[in-house]
């Protein structure tokens, strides 16, 4: 008799629990779950529930209030919001446009849409009104949940979709949230999930086009989060902050999916501007055992003594664009711990990372994950120890996306041969580490010499003075292109021509003459709104500037200092 979905989730679950700090048993052993029906917060997260007076969930404000839930109370809340939006026409396979902030709400109408059959489209509350025409249009959405100030960005935004608002002053033609607490506690599906029925809709950042809208069905995301689990290395009981806006994956990766597939305690700590004296507080006061962070926020925090805080974390763990080895050093003399990176997509769960046990690197990406098979390939599908991280198909991992909505042809290109391409760069050593490289399209040439960006990047936040930098090739008449680096100083530094000429001996005595950078700009730099450098701009601006003869108030050429050494 094959067992039941939470059985089958259940023994893959308790398996990674077991492999904890021993990778290599857990690639061989693994094996995602083979899954016909299934609804994770059906089958999975209210049957951990039941009689579960644990916290689930647990919210910090800076105003000091806060709010902490047990995993029964999850369950009981989002059947009311379950029946409730049922009652107000939410059906299964409908979408909805969820954009709120991390309230708990949040949560709730989460946990109610995936046991309604519903697909949750999540969204920044930094959208504006055009990108939320493009979503309602494009994601064909029937219903949007937003708090006060995101609901008034909709009064441009035609269609036919209900409208439901989260606290403030209710806006003409909205719903009240608060009237789902009045709705039955117990809930009832109209019928079997089937786990390939849809559950995600996430568009991309869309740094050059239209953002493509990726695609994630009932077990691709919540099952495929179980190497998140692992790298992470959640464990039942663990008090779990995630530093992430919702909206973008990597929330749904770390701050909802991983956690409670691991029975373990979401905590979120909402400040207007990120203090990091505050966040150390916290972590303190609280007992934070867990932290993940991006490196634009590691970056800040190492900039305190990490000595006078005596946290109780047991892990630290970095994501969103790859961890400089200065960072990691950082951290491991402040607190005695090592800060472990991972990597993954908008389109994938953690395909590689750095999970307990393993002897971490510093600045490797780590090793694949269980249940993803990871090949380096030219451009001829050929695979080798360096070219673009790609991900075996056959059989495709559950953690991998169902596709591009409305672009079979995108789909196509992605999953419908022997691999699917990642865009990124990567080489393997001999012991099977992997490292970053940089994108696909920010590795460039100089002088006949392939450059990583990242690998100077790296060098450049050795300096005592650079807080955070980005290279982009510079077009050069001789050399054809030279590496040139845009540089964010940190607080109490001042950008002059001494500085400059401080940063490039610094960088001689640093990297292999090839890869040199001979062009310091000092400049803010673009971002995405999920926070990720956008070296396609810089390039580009780079470009036009070459192009027209000109160069920036704080620009300097390894040409204008003519006794560098």
């Amino acid at each position: 008799m094959s067992p039941s979905p939470t059985q089958a989730f259940r023994e893959a679950r308790d398996f990674l629990l077991a492999q904890r700090g021993h990778l290599d048993a857990a690639q061989s052993g693994f094996r995602w779950p083979a899954l016909q029906q299934f609804n994770w917060a059906l089958d999975w997260f209210d049957v951990l529930a039941r009689d579960n007076h644990a916290t689930a969930l647990w919210v910090v404000n800076e105003d000091g209030s806060e709010q902490r839930l047990s995993f029964q109370q999850m369950a009981e809340r989002s059947n009311r919001v379950a029946n409730w939006l049922r009652a107000r026409g939410v059906k299964r396979g409908d979408r909805m446009l969820l954009m709120l902030g991390n309230v708990v709400p949040l949560w709730e109408v989460t946990l109610a849409a995936i046991k309604l059959g519903a697909v949750v489209s999540p969204a920044t509350t930094l959208l504006s009104a055009d990108d939320l025409r493009d979503r309602v249009q494009r994601g064909d959405m029937r219903h949007v949940v937003a708090d006060a100030a995101g609901a008034a960005r909709f009064a441009d935004v035609p269609g036919d979709y209900t409208r439901t608002q989260v606290g403030g002053p209710l806006l003409p033609g909205w719903t009240d949230y608060a009237q789902s607490s009045s709705a039955a506690a117990e809930f009832a599906p109209d019928g079997a999930t089937q786990a390939d029925d849809p559950l995600l809709l996430y568009f991309t950042s869309g740094t050059t086009a239209k953002p493509k809208m990726v695609l994630h069905t009932q077990q691709s995301y919540p099952v495929g989060h179980l190497t998140t689990m692992y790298w992470l290395g959640l464990k039942p009981g663990d008090i779990h902050l995630n530093i992430s806006s919702p909206g973008w994956g990597k929330h749904a990766w770390s701050s909802f999916y991983a956690p409670w597939n691991a029975g373990a305690t979401i905590f979120v700590l909402n400040q207007a501007r990120f203090d990091a004296k505050f966040t150390l507080d916290t972590l303190v006061r609280c007992g934070v055992t867990s932290l993940c962070a991006p490196p634009t926020v590691w970056r800040v925090l190492i900039l305190e003594d990490l000595t006078q805080w005596p946290v109780k974390l047991t892990e630290t763990i970095g994501a969103g664009e790859p961890l400089n080895p200065e960072v990691i050093e950082r951290v491991r003399a402040g607190w005695g711990l090592t800060l472990r990176d991972g990597y993954g997509q908008t389109e994938s769960t953690c395909m590689v990372g750095n999970p307990p046990g393993l002897a971490v690197r510093a600045g490797s990406m780590g090793q694949p994950m269980p249940g993803y098979d990871m090949v380096l390939l030219d451009a001829d599908d050929r695979e080798g120890d360096e070219g673009e991280l790609a991900v075996k198909l056959k059989p495709a991992p559950t953690g991998l996306m169902a596709g591009y909505a409305g672009d079979a042809e995108k789909t196509q290109a992605a999953l419908g041969g022997a691999y699917y391409r990642t865009s990124d760069v990567a080489r393997r050593d001999a012991d099977g580490y992997l490292w970053y490289v940089g994108r696909a399209d920010d590795v460039f040439k100089a002088s006949d010499y392939r450059i990583s960006p990242f690998e100077l990047e790296s060098a450049l936040l050795e300096h005592p003075a650079v807080a955070e930098a980005a290279v982009v090739p510079s077009p050069d008449p001789i050399k054809l292109a030279v590496p040139k680096a845009f540089v964010v100083l940190k607080p109490g530094q001042v950008a002059s021509r001494e500085l400059a000429l401080d940063i490039l001996r610094f960088l001689r005595g640093n990297l292999s003459p090839f890869k040199r950078i001979r062009r310091i700009e000092f400049a803010e730099l673009p971002k995405t709104i999920s926070g990720k450098i956008r070296r396609v701009q810089l390039r580009q601006a780079e470009d036009e500037r070459r192009a027209r003869g000109e160069r920036a108030a704080l620009e300097f050429w390894e040409e204008d200092f003519p006794d560098l050494k």
